[in-house]
């Protein structure tokens, strides 16, 4: 009896199997979100529905800035290579947003053929029209950065006079259309010229609700002395906490993103430290992309439902017959409220609102008689997806990871850095010493071992607690300290003699210096007499 229903009920409850991440993601959009975007025109509203490529296209970097930053010249210094369609100059050069992608044979794909590529992650951009699609080509190359990443370099922002010339398209627009798809956000800024214009200004606001992809790089900064520097760092971070509402502070990188001899070479070290930071940071999208795609799709959700609840509430409140140009404008003067009443109704919290303001203007131009009511089984079914689906996703991005945790960006600038000499740290900390012939530690010993035989030595060893006792006069917390013991007891009695003692304080010595302490004692600092262990 009724075992129709029971029937469908089943088929309800039985979760989605999917072989990858990325094809879960695509499906879950396409059965269980898109339904209820098409429902209440959210395309209308927000952002055009995703494509296929979009769950399956490389991580994308998208580099951001006024002109004359050295955004075309980053991307130069990054994959060490010219690309098709690169001009660098002092001037605003770059005047289109060229997408640089990895291919087999090197060309330039036009904006028009590029948006109507199913392959190529672009095809929504139509919609900014023809006086943006001249300005849109993909530089594409082979190059072993791009097999992992793709970037995006754009136009230079406008200051003064220059930014009263209408574009032609709304490029804060376009820019916000490749913020919510991009997997890093790059803002680049000139240590000369800090001035945030107003286009600028628009820009960064757009990019709201991206700010976890967002990073800033402090460019050119090898011409400035440290003084200076200083004062400029502080500046930018006082310029962008007025833009940025957030109580976090961005993190930005300091340095001279290109490969020319730095110009005043004081702070090289800290340029080196930061450009292996920021290197990092990119060599980890391919192995988070998945997590990235998976972030934005919760995101994605939580706004369109919020948007149903908006568009449904509207067409509740309006007439059937009489009054509804009125009333359209009583409703839209009064969003805040509905705002409101949606938040106490259906407990969401304040943040996963659109913008009022922009809301509101976009309804203007809406036909409210089009405008549905509540459907809850679409919204069922959006909750069930970020109840039930985006867990299971969670499991299998963890697992995904696990089978590819070598997965990251190589060749270019980012092979110049990790292996020999001038590998970050090298011969640094540590690893002082590392191609010396003679024990590093050896030529402080002497001065170790005064100490060490103050320190009541019992068959040319001190105890632990002797030890202890010169040791915390370092002020060293005892967590260092204790690593530091397991490092210099190398044969693990339990006592240290007059090498081991010497190889503890040149730990702490390390230390002091603001270096990190190894996991495991390398092997050029086990003492002499111990290496026959080895």
């Amino acid at each position: 009896m009724f075992s129709w229903v029971s029937k469908d009920a089943r088929r309800r409850k039985e979760p989605e199997l999917f072989r990858t991440v990325s094809e879960g993601l695509k499906q879950l959009y396409a059965t269980k979100l898109l339904p209820l975007e098409e429902y209440y025109r959210f395309h209308d509203f927000h952002s055009p529905a995703l494509e296929p490529a979009d769950w399956e296209n490389k991580p994308m970097v998208l580099l951001v800035g006024q002109y004359s930053t050295g955004k075309t010249t980053f991307i130069r210094h990054l994959i060490e290579q010219d690309f098709p369609g690169m001009r660098i100059g002092p001037e605003p050069t770059t005047d289109s947003f060229i997408a640089v992608m990895g291919g087999e044979t090197e060309g330039v794909v036009p904006g028009n053929a590029l948006v109507v590529d199913p392959r190529r992650p672009f095809r929504k951009l139509n919609s900014f029209g023809n006086a943006f699609l001249n300005r849109f080509m993909c530089a594409q190359l082979p190059n072993p950065v791009l097999d992992s990443i793709s970037i995006i370099d754009t136009p230079g922002i406008l200051s003064g006079e220059k930014q009263r010339i209408s574009r032609g398209y709304d490029f804060a627009a376009v820019l916000e259309w490749f913020a919510e798809r991009v997997d890093r956000i790059i803002l680049l800024f000139d240590a000369h010229k800090l001035d945030i214009s107003d286009e600028f200004s628009e820009v960064i606001k757009a990019l709201k609700n991206h700010e976890d992809k967002i990073r800033v790089v402090l460019n050119k900064a090898d011409q400035i002395e440290t003084q200076q520097l200083m004062r400029v760092y502080g500046a930018l971070m006082w310029s962008l906490g007025k833009i940025i509402n957030t109580p976090e502070v961005v993190r930005v990188y300091i340095g001279s993103f290109w490969s020319q001899p730095l110009l005043i070479p004081e702070n090289r070290k800290l340029f080196e430290a930061e450009e292996q930071d920021l290197f990092k940071d990119i060599q980890s999208l391919p192995r988070n992309a998945a997590l990235r795609k998976l972030n934005d799709l919760i995101k994605r959700a939580r706004l369109a439902k919020v948007h149903a609840y908006i568009i449904s509430s509207l067409k509740k409140e309006m007439p059937n017959v009489f009054g509804k140009e009125s009333r359209k404008k009583e409703l839209v003067n009064n969003l805040g409220e509905i705002y409101l009443k949606i938040e106490r109704e259906h407990q969401i919290s304040p943040g996963d609102f659109p913008n009022l303001r922009k809301m509101q203007e976009l309804l203007q131009s809406q036909d409210f008689s089009k405008f549905q009511l509540l459907k809850p089984k679409l919204l069922d079914a959006v909750d069930d997806m970020l109840a039930n689906d985006i867990a299971r996703l969670m499991v299998m991005v963890r697992q995904e990871e696990s089978q590819m945790p070598t997965q990251a960006v190589k060749g270019g600038a980012f092979e110049g850095t990790m292996n020999g000499p001038f590998g970050h740290g090298y011969g640094e900390g540590a690893g002082e010493g590392i191609d010396d012939i003679e024990w590093v530690v050896g030529k402080d010993k002497p001065s170790y071992d005064e100490i060490f035989y103050t320190l009541s030595p019992v068959n040319g060893k001190i105890t632990g607690a002797n030890a202890k006792k010169e040791m915390v006069k370092s002020k060293l917390p005892n967590t260092v300290l204790g690593k530091i013991w397991k490092l210099a007891d190398v044969d693990k009695d339990g006592f240290l003699d007059d090498e081991e003692f010497a190889l503890a304080n040149h730990l702490i010595k390390v230390k002091l210096e603001g270096h990190e302490l190894p996991a495991e004692l390398p092997p050029h600092l086990v003492p002499p007499s111990k290496r026959r262990h080895e």
